[in-house]
């Protein structure tokens, strides 16, 4: 089988793609910039192709829509079976028109990432438009939620796969964590909302004096939550570290009891289900996504306008060693990325094979 990859081969997301399905296809890439050093040893050079822009992923990218004769000219030299886009909006859009209007022929798989089709179609009637038309042309594709599922349906999707976006391999499971120790590491963007995640942590710190919060990642609103830190009084008791390498991530979710993520809209995030697998206790927005995975008061938290008490957090607490056998045994049955790729790809090659 021989299958495109079309993304962002920059994005570590697109390279576990790669790596999954290294091996099981003949694989080959575009990307809509260029490729992480890793790419080489998954693809062959003379198997890429980068287009070299700097696509905005939530619409309106002309220079992309510019490659579209090179991506055609490419892709008929290729002869894929499977066309596999990566977020609609860009890439997806692409892969869509040069079969539209190029005539490249191949089948179309597309995997939704969350705000493409979650917040993108809402924007405006020409995004809206061009997600259905992406869904319509898909033969198959992937949801990491079935919220999000449900949307694409709604979209005009036809076959929809669920495919947790999950862990390439399970952490074994901390013995020392840290109780009164936070974790967080969603974007510093406003679509991730991180100083509601300030603000609930200082509620909380009101009340626990030894209560801490580590804040990983980068982003645009870095400056402004340092500035809403300082101004709390809580610059002792937080910590910005940057981007973390994996190994260093690891690490932390390691210690924390807790995890913190409170976007606004968001699909199953694999930040949570991360912190799920090394046992950390996760205190969620109330999304759709987010109510699939945890059971307010049971395994985790979702957290309404009130915040949450010291007795709710104590509560939890008492049950930490429990929550984290417990949802890292859900991770292990229900979050596993390899076993989901190859539920992706038995269906690809019945699809070839003709089977409804």
């Amino acid at each position: 089988m021989r299958l495109v990859l079309i993304g962002d081969g920059q994005s570590p997301h697109l390279l576990k793609w790669a790596r999954a399905l290294h091996g099981e296809v003949e694989l080959w890439a575009v990307s809509s910039r260029g490729f992480l050093p890793e790419f080489e040893a998954l693809v062959p050079a003379e198997r890429h192709l980068a287009l070299g822009t700097r696509p905005d992923f939530e619409g309106g990218n002309a220079a992309l829509l510019l490659q579209l004769p090179r991506l055609a000219r490419w892709l008929k030299t290729v002869q894929p079976d499977w066309l596999h886009a990566h977020y609609l909006s860009s890439h997806g859009t692409l892969a869509w028109a040069a079969m539209r209007f190029f005539g490249v022929r191949t089948g179309l798989v597309s995997s939704a990432w969350g705000s493409d089709i979650l917040v993108a179609p809402e924007r405006s009637r020409a995004l809206r438009w061009l997600t259905r038309r992406v869904l319509k042309a898909s033969r198959l594709c992937t949801s990491d939620s079935r919220h999000m599922a449900e949307r694409m349906q709604a979209l005009g999707a036809g076959e929809v796969m669920l495919l947790p976006f999950g862990l390439e391999a399970l952490p074994p499971l901390p013995l020392d964590k840290d109780d009164a120790l936070f974790f967080t590491n969603r974007g510093l963007e406003p679509i991730y909302a991180p100083q509601r995640v300030i603000a609930l942590f200082a509620a909380i710190a009101a009340e626990w004096p030894q209560a801490r919060l580590v804040v990983a990642n980068d982003g645009s609103l870095r400056p402004a939550l340092e500035a809403q830190v300082k101004a709390l009084g809580l610059d002792k008791r937080v910590q910005f570290t940057g981007r973390l390498d994996a190994a260093t991530q690891a690490q932390c979710y390691g210690r924390a009891r807790w995890y913190v993520s409170l976007p606004e809209s968001d699909a199953v995030s694999v930040s949570v289900l991360e912190a799920m697998a090394h046992g950390c206790i996760p205190l969620l927005s109330n999304l759709p996504a987010n109510n699939e995975l945890v059971t307010s008061g049971r395994n985790g938290r979702i957290v309404g306008a009130d915040g949450l008490s010291r007795s709710v957090l104590q509560a939890l607490l008492a049950m930490g060693p429990q929550i984290a056998r417990e949802n890292r045994a859900w991770v292990a049955e229900n979050a596993l990325f390899g076993p989901a790729v190859q539920r992706f790809l038995a269906r690809l090659r019945e699809l070839q094979a003709g089977v409804p």
